[in-house]
């Protein structure tokens, strides 16, 4: 589905900018999951999680150690819907790379 909206052309404001309003406004309604919101601005969750913080929408954990609740749910949600699509890999690589 595609929209189109007309803005005034001496409006500063660029494709990128509209659509991260747009994602931050529909996930404060929660219209939109934080990954959902993410994916529409085409950003990484834990980034878009970090704008949210960044504009005190949402409050970090007060251990800086701990992961947020609302990343692990996302983490969970993205890796189940990438598993029923069936991007998984072997258990021999899933310890690949975990030093760096």
């Amino acid at each position: 589905m595609e929209i189109t909206i007309n803005l005034p052309d001496n409006l500063s404001l660029n494709e990128t900018t509209i659509r991260t309003e747009l994602a931050i406004v529909l996930y404060q309604q929660q219209t939109l999951l934080i990954e959902q919101a993410a994916q529409l601005i085409n950003i990484d969750v834990d980034d878009f999680y970090q704008i949210l913080v960044n504009r005190d929408i949402l409050t970090p954990p007060t251990n800086p150690e701990d992961t947020p609740e609302e990343l692990i749910h996302a983490h969970l949600r993205i890796s189940l819907q990438e598993a029923k699509q069936g991007k998984t890999k072997p258990v021999s690589e899933l310890w690949d790379c975990i030093d760096d």
